[in-house]
């Protein structure tokens, strides 16, 4: 008979599925430290050594990095998803911002639609919270404040679809773009007029969210990404214009 002796799970190990559920499902994010040895061991119940022992073996296979000093932290895991020499082509290359935004279209327009669906009412408050922030930034007049709260926003509503693979593949995406890879979004709050409009945007989504409306939630994240690939190009065509710009006046100089 196929039976075997049942063994109680070794306190250890219940800490290594503890913190790696933590960290599939976004609650701990790379980059963040980890509580000291001494408190995390008396929020979990367990003895320093075993604490010791699971994070051991989570360091070893790479999902938490110990620093000099400085203590424990869930290891950047997704910093590897693309080489550094395919990020540097998605920088210089126009057809994979289209691309770029493509992808978030349809996949932030799923999870938006996720969100009206399965998030709970906790997850709804926390992109409700963001979103007034949003508001007052917005009132500050602030491009560098309004782009990163921006980010903010669509990743509580991707954490609120509760979809594990669409979270942290959306993160790589987001990472990418603060770190300017796709586009400078600080540029896409400069102009009044546009600012404007893409708050209204947020606040289609926002609403649409928490009457849990998930068609509704979803025409208005795609309609999002629309203005987003529209306002991108008028930025292109204004900066090759500059371009030429400067051409003739340089040109015009030279005959004087």
């Amino acid at each position: 008979m196929p039976f075997q002796p049942v063994q109680q799970e070794k306190l250890s190990r219940g800490v290594v599925r503890q913190i790696e559920l933590l960290i599939l499902r976004g609650l701990l994010r790379p980059g963040e430290r980890l509580p000291s040895e001494r408190e995390l061991a008396e929020r979990m119940g367990v003895s320093r050594p075993s604490l010791r022992e699971a994070i051991a073996d989570l360091q070893e296979r790479g999902l938490l990095v110990s620093r000099a000093g400085s203590g424990v932290f869930v290891a950047d895991m997704l910093g590897s998803a693309f080489s550094e020499a395919l990020i540097k082509l998605f920088a210089t290359h126009e057809e994979a911002v289209v691309d770029y935004v493509s992808f978030r279209r349809d996949l932030e327009g799923m999870c938006a639609d996720r969100a009206a669906r399965f998030g709970s009412d906790t997850d709804l408050k926390v992109i409700d919270t963001v979103f007034r922030k949003m508001e007052a930034a917005h009132l500050k007049r602030n491009p560098a404040d309004e782009a990163e709260l921006d980010a903010e926003f669509h990743l509580a509503i991707i954490e609120a679809s509760h979809n594990i693979i669409m979270l942290h593949t959306m993160r790589v995406m987001f990472d990418l773009l603060k770190a300017g890879v796709f586009y400078n979004r600080q540029q896409m709050f400069r102009q009044r007029s546009t600012r404007d409009l893409l708050l209204e945007q947020h606040r289609a989504i926002n609403a649409a969210i928490q009457a849990r409306d998930p068609q509704a939630a979803r025409q208005a994240a795609e309609a999002h990404m629309n203005k987003v690939e529209q306002t991108l190009g008028e930025l292109r065509r204004a900066d090759r214009n500059e371009d030429v710009a400067r051409l003739r006046y340089q040109h015009e100089l030279a005959r004087e």
